[in-house]
């Protein structure tokens, strides 16, 4: 939803005559036809996108340095603390920006995709993780340090003036353009891991399987779960782009809260591990977890949690409906390599 809905926002900025809602629509089909087609093709627009990216990233640091020069430069740790910073705007953003974070997880999704799933699928979330933050730091740290200010004409549009006066107006459409190659690579992913997620729920009837469990067999690719997540990228139409991040915040702030006291629960109290050394990894380090987690959910504002507690409350009537009121057992989602009852197998192409 989100990637959908800032698209629509930066190439309005070059194409004002064009609504916002034709390049969220247009950027939807797009992405979900290539979800279609399959996880090869998935992959190598992934690495094409990302390449744009990495080119820009080394583009604007240099073009930073120049301006720079020519410039009076803060303190170099003024990003990081300056008297006159707005306190109270850094910690509701940051709140906000939990989702600048989220995708290492999505790798998970893929393990049925992937050759030697144990090894290879967390060593990616611990390369996304440590890569995608050095990277965020950096371009945030020189951003901060070429154009030292908080007020912006357009805040959801904000970085196009931090790159006109990093390095003109030929930065700034380098920017957009590089910028909604990252946005297109991201809702190829994400769309790509939900529709698979679906499709597991499907299978393991968690979902309709009628509806979610079927694999084409033509493309090897779950289509009808496909088919429903783009459709669902479409309330881009209907919400702003603050409200879409505090709403996303408030999932991730939810799953990173709940996965903190897992480990608690499964090593703590289901595994009996209480040497000094597991009360440390095991309770105090995810305990500490809860606790940030639970800081950053202060700073959500009231229609953040409105909206989040309705998708929750939405989704225990429909646990409530599926275990015939915790008369029954829950299905148990699995991702392992299985055959499907009318003899289609799921597809098992190594990704990028």
């Amino acid at each position: 939803m989100i990637c959908y809905l800032f698209l629509g926002i930066y190439l309005q900025q070059y194409a004002p005559d064009v609504p916002v809602a034709v390049w969220i629509v247009g950027a939807v089909v797009l992405v979900t036809a290539l979800n279609v087609l399959g996880i090869k093709m998935v992959a190598k627009m992934n690495l094409i996108m990302v390449g744009v990216q990495i080119v820009f990233v080394a583009v604007f640091i240099l073009a930073s340095v120049r301006t720079m020069s020519g410039q009076a430069v803060p303190s170099l740790t003024a990003p990081f603390f300056s008297p006159d910073m707005p306190v109270a705007g850094v910690l509701a953003g940051s709140a906000l920006l939990c989702l600048s974070f989220l995708g290492f997880d999505a790798v998970s999704t893929l393990a049925e995709e992937t050759d030697n799933p144990r090894v290879r699928i967390p060593r990616a979330i611990i390369l996304c993780t440590l890569i995608g933050g050095g990277l965020y730091i950096m371009i945030s740290y020189t951003a901060q340090m070429v154009f030292p200010g908080y007020t912006f004409n357009n805040v959801d549009a904000a970085t196009i003036e931090v790159m006109t006066h990093a390095g003109g107006n030929w930065l700034a459409v380098f920017f957009t353009a590089a910028y909604c190659a990252g946005l297109f690579a991201c809702a190829i992913a994400s769309q790509a891991s939900v529709s698979r997620i679906l499709y597991a729920m499907g299978r393991d009837a968690a979902l309709p399987k009628r509806v979610f469990g079927k694999m084409n067999a033509r493309f090897s690719t779950p289509v009808n779960a496909t088919l429903i997540s783009g459709a669902f990228g479409l309330t881009a139409l209907f919400v702003d782009g603050t409200t879409a991040a505090a709403v996303i915040s408030f999932g991730a702030l939810t799953a990173f809260t709940f996965v903190n006291l897992s480990v608690i629960k499964h090593y703590v109290i289901d595994k009996g591990l209480r040497r000094p050394r597991d009360i440390v990894r095991f309770a105090v380090l995810p305990g500490c977890g809860v606790a940030l987690t639970l800081w950053l959910w202060s700073n959500l504002n009231g229609l953040t949690f409105t909206v989040g507690f309705i998708w929750v409350g939405l989704g225990l009537v429909w646990l409530l409906s599926l275990t015939r009121m915790f008369r029954r057992r829950l299905p148990e989602i699995t991702f392992n390599e299985d055959l499907e009852p009318d003899g289609q197998q799921e597809a098992t192409v190594p990704v990028a």
